[in-house]
């Protein structure tokens, strides 16, 4: 729809032991010491270098490296920065709620968020910003326009947008909001039995709304649940926990984390009473799927209280924690691994024993260690969750990245809802013939050109063969290949038509009715979503995936 490891225990409990056996006054020296060379080098530097150095940049490039070589997640964060961290940890922030991004090379709003400010006012998606309370964006960078769009809520901001069929430029004044950004994507029933839940995030408020959808949901007569976590990079840990209680009975172990700070060592457990236990649910999970994703889905794996269909997840399995610094910076270090209930740590990469050259490892097939799941089915750690029904990876043609990555798929979208006001059915919406023949001649218009990865391995192929003494004799061959390879190229717009037509009906539903429409659009047609409808369908077969092997 939107798309198209932990190490052993063992290795683990060294690694603490290590920690312990380090003499305390011994370990201070050594960072005593080399604070001092640190800041003796620093000011050294400062006073002769050839040319003058700026202190804050400096410094700030010395941070980056010295944490860069401990993990991605480890991060320090300046005092101008914090309030983009909080709004990505919180999903909170004032302003008229909106995404913005480029498109061919024009700042335009590519998400009104539904029921808020911008989209209550009649912003559509594909208008094109002009200005800002009278300051001309289309050339701004899009952090820039951003800061101007964002403020106080209750404060007023004037926006005067490009609206594709519209002869003039239409302005709004738009009163700004205290803007909580939804976790939930969409939800809403696939079969009269049959409920699905679209999970994003994990900001605050990820629980309460999945306990929203799924209450919803069952009043509407769902008895089994589909539930979507792919691509969703995690977030706060507590939410994983409170949906995880959601479905299975109260205080049983959730999660628990272990790091070098004993005191800092907890076990999370399931607290709120759960809606329901019983209910059969098939997780969707992709490479995408991480960190707090990987707590829900792997619990609920851990505790054979779900089917696990899609592509093996991400691999994150370590804990982040803010500390507050001097002068309003915050650093957000990896203070911890998470184990989910088997006992397993499914952290992927051993960010600790780098090789020489900084190359960070994954844990080899051979060396994970294999856990049991309540009902005994082995289940392993160190990579990743393993999905119990594995699908294929799907890979889209180069003429449609292109035509998504020039932001025509976009573009076109916008220019067929003005040209067709009236929403359709989107359960049932296709391109007719006509239109994808509109669409075609309209790419062409607009100069469209691509590579293909077969275009360019055979101008590499001819170009090595020029140095070669026998390329004469191979000349005409090569010439004609390439003859076929442009020819084969040509015709890319009917070979790839039907996958072209999907993702440009999605674009367009999504331009209409957003989220829900893009949703209604594709669920239908989405190969993961109609596996989990066949597994839910299939009591027996559901059953027999969650038995011991």
């Amino acid at each position: 729809m939107w798309r198209k490891i932990k190490w052993p225990f063992i290795v683990c409990v060294v690694m603490l032991t290590c920690f312990a056996f380090t003499p305390p006054a011994e370990r201070y020296f050594e960072i005593a010491k080399n604070l001092d060379i640190f800041a003796t080098l620093f000011k050294e530097v400062n006073s002769y270098y050839v040319d003058d150095v700026e202190p804050q940049k400096l410094v700030r490039t010395g941070i980056d490296n010295m944490l860069s070589s401990l993990d991605p997640y480890t991060d320090y964060i300046p005092e101008d920065e914090y309030e983009a961290f909080h709004i990505s940890t919180s999903g909170q922030y004032g302003g008229i709620g909106a995404l913005i991004g480029i498109v061919n090379k024009k700042t335009v709003i590519t998400h009104p968020y539904k029921n808020y400010p911008a989209y209550n006012a009649g912003i559509k998606v594909g208008d094109q910003l002009i200005s800002v309370d009278g300051k001309i964006v289309q050339s701004d960078q899009t952090s820039d326009v951003s800061l101007l769009l964002k403020g106080k809520p209750k404060t007023e901001v004037e926006v005067r947008v490009r609206r594709y069929g519209q002869k003039d430029d239409l302005t709004f004044k738009i009163k700004r909001e205290k803007i909580s950004i939804a976790n939930v994507a969409y939800f809403g029933m696939v079969e009269p039995d049959m409920g699905y839940i679209k999970l994003d995030d994990f900001t605050t408020g990820a629980s309460r709304e999945v306990s929203d959808a799924l209450v919803a949901l069952k009043q509407k007569g769902a008895k089994k649940l589909i539930f979507d976590l792919r691509d969703n990079p995690g977030g706060l840990l507590y939410e994983a926990v409170n949906i995880v209680s959601l479905f299975i009975p109260t205080g049983q172990e959730v999660v628990s984390m272990k790091g070098k700070m004993e005191e800092w060592n907890k076990m999370y457990r399931s607290l709120n009473s759960p809606i329901d236990t019983e209910m059969p649910i098939v997780l969707l999970v992709s490479e995408g799927s991480a960190s707090a994703s990987e707590i829900v889905a792997g619990s609920l794996q851990d505790y054979d209280r779900a089917v696990l269909i899609g592509k093996k997840t991400f691999g994150k399995g370590l804990v982040q924690t803010t500390r507050s610094l001097l002068y309003g910076t915050q650093l957000k270090i990896t203070t911890a691994k998470y184990y989910i209930p088997s006992g397993r740590c499914i952290q992927e990469l051993d960010y600790t024993h780098r090789k020489a050259d900084g190359t960070v490892l994954k844990i080899a097939d051979s060396m994970r260690v294999a856990f049991k799941t309540k009902n005994g089915r082995k289940v392993f750690d160190g990579g990743g969750l393993d999905p119990d029904i594995k699908i294929d990876d799907e890979y889209l043609g180069a003429i449609t990245v292109a035509l998504l990555n020039k932001g025509l798929i976009f573009e076109y979208a916008s220019k067929y809802c003005a040209e067709n006001p009236v929403k359709p059915n989107f359960t049932n919406f296709t391109i007719a013939d006509k239109a994808y023949d509109n669409f075609v001649e309209w790419v062409k218009q607009q100069k469209f050109s691509y590579n293909a990865a077969l275009e360019k391995n055979t101008e590499q192929l001819i170009r090595a063969a020029r140095k070669e003494k026998s390329f004469p004799e191979l000349e005409d061959q090569l010439a004609a290949l390439k003859t076929k390879v442009t020819a084969n190229k040509a015709s890319d717009f009917i070979r790839f038509k039907n996958e072209i037509s999907d993702v440009l009906e999605q674009q367009i539903a999504f331009h209409y009715a957003l989220t829900d429409g893009q949703a209604e659009a594709s669920l239908g047609k989405d190969k993961e979503v109609l596996e989990a409808r066949r597994v839910l369908n299939n009591a027996m077969e559901y059953k027999k995936i969650l038995s011991p092997n």
